[in-house]
């Protein structure tokens, strides 16, 4: 099977919205404005483009990225992986021509299913809203999580308020840094 890892820049209230500068939300950008960058604590990122074999992403964070990350050399390790979008409403005519290989999934069982496929792990930037339902549907196996000390009150949280069973995680790695940005990765206990 398949690992499903959910990777977020988060606040320590846990806003995911907005972290880079999206627009309608009063504190976009907040990863950038608010903390000094530490190019130590974003070692993570460029891991998880060289470990992960697939992308999947909600409507909304594709719409976002899916403009802008194909041309970003510093995304170009998923620009040619293959890309899946969770959505009812997409298209085929809606997916951009020069991001590679791209899969629209219909349903939670669709996501399932490419769990039990052959291949590495899948990884989930953004997407607040599929992540809250990935986690509900318990198909999330890691969260590589690096957590700003900010709070900021409004937002879209990652985790969802479903009331549920408690879900248990194992810390597997963990680094503080001098700008107070910690680096978490949890294992979720099954």
């Amino acid at each position: 099977m398949r690992t499903l890892i959910s990777t977020a820049f988060i606040s320590l209230d846990g806003v995911v919205e907005a972290p880079g500068g999206e627009p309608g939300y009063r504190n976009s950008g907040w990863t950038f404005k608010n903390v000094e960058f530490v190019p130590e604590a974003f070692e993570i990122k460029g891991r998880e483009q060289e470990e992960s074999t697939a992308l999947l992403l909600g409507r909304v964070s594709y719409e976002a990225f899916s403009p802008v990350w194909p041309d970003m050399a510093e995304f170009a390790d998923y620009k040619t992986m293959p890309k899946y979008v969770v959505s009812t409403t997409l298209t085929d005519d809606d997916l951009v021509p020069n991001w590679g290989e791209t899969t629209i999934l219909r349903s939670l069982d669709e996501v399932a299913a490419l769990k039990e496929t052959e291949g590495g792990p899948i990884i989930v930037h953004g997407s607040a809203s599929l992540n809250h339902a990935l986690s509900d549907a318990g198909l999330i196996d890691r969260y590589h999580l690096l957590v700003f000390p900010l709070l900021l009150g409004a937002g879209k949280r990652l985790f969802s308020t479903t009331d549920k069973d408690t879900q248990n995680l194992k810390l597997v790695e963990y680094e503080a840094y001098a700008n107070g940005l910690q680096k978490n990765v949890f294992d979720v206990v099954r």
